[in-house]
C-alpha cells in the first residue's frame, strides 16, 4: 500500500528553504514551537516564522502557497483575521499527503515590526534554516518590566476571581450543572492555573495548558488534572471547594521578591 503521508516535516522544510531563501525579500525563516524546546515527537505540528519587506507580505504567502502545492493539494488554509503583535500575519495549513498532526501554523512578519517572538526565555531557541547576514536577533529579556507586569497581573487576577469565582457556586445552586462546570472550567480552574504557572515559570504565565505538563511538578499536575476530571453534581461541589482554597492558598504566597526570583532563574 502507497503512504500516502509523502510530504513529510523534512520535505515540507527543505521544500519552503528552496523556495523562500533565494527570494531577497525574505531575510530569515525559522522554526520554534516544539522544535525550539527540542520536544518534536510524531504529533508536533510545525510553528514557523519568515521575516520580509514591509511591502511583500501577500507576495510571500503567494510564494508559500505555490511551494506547498509542489508537495501536497493544500487540504485547508485557514487565515487568523487579527494577531495582538502588529506587522505579524499568520495562516495555518493542513495538506493532503502529509499527516493530520503536520499542521503548518506560518507566520509572517514585516521587517520592520517590532516584535519578531524570539526571546529563548519565553519562546525557545529558535532553530534557523536560513538567516542573511545574522540580521534576525533576540533582543535581552527586559526583566525588570516583567516583573511590574506579572504584579499587575496577579492583582488583576485575584480581584477577577474575588468577584467572578462564585459564579460556578451560583450555577450549582441553580441546578444548571452545565453553566456551572462551564465556569468551574473558565473562571475557577483557568484562575488557578495561572496562579500556578505564575508560580513555577512566570514567563509563561499566560501560555494557559501549553507546555504545562513539561514545567510544573509532576505531583502539581496530577492533582491538577484530578480537578478537571468531574464525575458527578456532587463531585462538582467538591472540586470546586477544592480549587477554590487552593487558588486563594497559592496566591497568597505569591509576593514580589518571589516573582524576581522565578524570573531571574528563567
Amino acid at each position: 500500500m502507497t503512504n500516502k503521508h509523502t510530504s513529510t516535516r523534512e520535505t515540507i522544510i527543505q521544500t519552503l528553504v528552496e523556495a523562500l531563501e533565494p527570494l531577497a525579500y525574505v531575510h530569515a525563516f525559522w522554526e520554534g514551537g516544539a522544535a525550539a524546546f527540542n520536544r518534536i515527537d510524531d504529533w508536533s505540528d510545525l510553528d514557523l516564522y519568515i521575516v520580509v519587506d514591509d511591502e511583500k507580505v501577500d507576495e510571500a504567502f503567494l510564494a508559500i502557497e505555490k511551494a506547498l502545492k509542489s508537495l501536497s493539494p493544500l487540504k485547508q488554509v485557514y487565515e487568523i483575521p487579527q494577531l495582538p503583535w502588529p506587522g505579524l500575519s499568520q495562516k495555518f495549513y493542513k495538506l493532503e499527503r502529509a499527516s493530520e498532526y503536520h499542521i503548518i501554523d506560518l507566520v509572517v512578519m514585516k521587517l520592520n515590526s517590532p516584535e519578531k517572538l524570539l526571546e529563548p526565555e519565553i519562546h525557545g531557541k529558535a532553530v534557523f534554516y536560513f538567516n542573511r547576514s545574522n540580521k534576525l536577533k533576540a533582543h535581552p529579556l527586559d526583566k525588570e518590566k516583567i516583573v511590574e507586569k506579572l504584579q499587575k497581573r496577579l492583582e488583576r487576577l485575584k480581584a477577577r476571581f474575588d468577584l467572578f469565582n462564585m459564579v460556578t457556586q451560583k450555577e450549582i445552586n441553580r441546578g444548571n450543572y452545565l453553566e456551572a462546570i462551564d465556569a468551574y472550567h473558565i473562571l475557577t480552574l483557568a484562575s488557578l492555573v495561572e496562579a500556578l504557572r505564575i508560580t513555577y515559570n512566570p514567563l509563561h504565565h499566560d501560555f494557559k495548558m501549553r507546555y504545562i505538563h513539561y514545567e510544573i511538578p509532576s505531583e502539581v499536575i496530577k492533582k491538577l488534572k484530578r480537578l478537571y476530571f468531574v464525575e458527578s453534581d456532587t463531585d462538582l461541589q467538591e472540586k470546586y471547594h477544592e480549587a477554590t482554597k487552593w487558588f486563594q492558598k497559592i496566591t497568597s504566597q505569591i509576593d514580589q521578591e518571589m516573582i524576581e526570583r522565578e524570573v531571574r532563574k528563567s
